[in-house]
């Protein structure tokens, strides 16, 4: 689990395509950048921009992890060498809940539509998949590339956010461009919510 407060910027450094991943999945090597590594160890949990992967190597300021073909189809960036991604080590029990409850299970993909400065902060527009509509709210929690944000209003098939200076300057939220991919998560409660809505009918 995470709280989708980024604690560092890494970079995608190598993508190999081993031979031990059935099915056609990628190695990935990542800088950790700002992102503490001394307490993490091999098996351990890093969201990377949103996307929750499994720690196989460790190396000084670099990380290594598999990512399998089907995640690679629903999520964005993964595949890109060279990319910046938020990153964020899994949470502890003992820890505040500073954002909100993240699995790192995106659900889909959006995309930017609208990223327009007002004063210091930026107003971002994100279109969405139609099946993850009714589970975005206003005033609801949502992940965009593993950054814990809330909803100002939803239009359609479009939702906005408010990026305050912080987020901007903490994560790579600040690099986004129209026609932008983003990888979405939407809260956990909206979904169980859903869920026992469509079984009690």
């Amino acid at each position: 689990m995470f709280t989708g407060i980024i604690e560092g910027v890494g970079e995608v450094k190598q993508i190999k395509k081993p031979s031990n991943l059935p099915d056609k999945g990628l190695s990935l090597e990542i800088a950790s950048g700002s992102l503490d590594l001394s307490d993490v160890a091999i098996g351990d949990s890093i969201a990377v921009n949103g996307v929750c992967l499994t720690v196989t190597e460790l190396h000084d300021d670099l990380f290594s992890a598999d990512v399998s073909q089907e995640t690679l189809g629903c999520t964005h960036g993964l595949d890109q060498q060279g990319n910046r991604v938020n990153l964020e080590k899994a949470m502890r029990l003992s820890d505040r809940l500073d954002g909100h409850l993240v699995s790192g299970h995106v659900d889909g993909t959006g995309k930017v539509v609208n990223f327009e400065p007002v004063g210091k902060s930026v107003m971002l527009t994100i279109q969405t998949p139609e099946p993850l509509l009714k589970f975005i709210a206003q005033k609801g929690a949502i992940t965009v590339n593993g950054v814990s944000l809330t909803v100002n209003q939803v239009s359609g098939d479009k939702f906005s956010i408010n990026l305050i200076p912080h987020t901007l300057s903490a994560t790579t939220l600040n690099e986004l461009v129209f026609g932008a991919k983003v990888n979405l998560e939407t809260d956990m409660l909206a979904r169980y919510v859903a869920r026992l809505i469509t079984i009690s009918k």
